[in-house]
């Protein structure tokens, strides 16, 4: 009989005692990196409202300045790179499945990739550096669109298993 896995904190309580030592200490270190994040993403806030009111009304800068839009939308790409990184622990503690999600690494790296090509300054950096930021942002693209494109097709086609009376496939 399968297990089910637990939808809620509520859900992994209960189930605690059903889990092998690995899997309570996997879900462990990820509720406490879930917890750190928490700090990190407040943290971030409080750095993110700060700067709004110290660039935007206090020192009454133009929003639309390059070095201002720079700061506030790097902040926030900085903070939506903590978020999603905290919602993918969260799914890891929740839900059961395994430390390393592929598909969710590709998407905090290009987010990661995204924040550092709205914060340089195009005048004061290199044509290769830059070349190289549009190929890290193609190549994380490309990845996380095949990912995504894998685990569409894998849920719209179960995958058929061969006959019992057909011979094994060698190569």
């Amino acid at each position: 009989m399968a297990r089910r896995r637990p939808q809620s904190w509520g859900d992994l309580r209960r189930d605690w005692p059903e889990l092998t030592a690995y899997e309570r200490f996997e879900t462990f270190v990820a509720a406490l990196l879930t917890l750190i994040i928490g700090v990190v993403i407040l943290v971030a806030l409080y750095r993110l409202i700060a700067s709004v009111i110290d660039l935007l009304l206090l020192r009454a800068l133009n929003p639309l300045s390059p070095q201002v839009f720079q700061t506030v939308f790097g902040e926030i790409l900085t903070l939506l790179i903590a978020l999603e990184f905290n919602h993918s622990l969260r799914i890891v503690v929740v839900h059961e499945r395994g430390i390393v999600q592929a598909k969710a690494i590709v998407l905090i790296a290009l987010l990661a990739v995204v924040r550092k090509v709205i914060v340089v300054d195009l005048f004061h950096t290199t044509p290769a550096s830059v070349g190289a930021l549009a190929a890290m942002v193609v190549a994380l693209g490309v990845t996380y669109w095949l990912i995504r494109e894998g685990d569409e097709r894998s849920r719209r086609s179960p995958v058929a298993s061969p006959p019992a009376s057909a011979p094994p496939r060698t190569l």
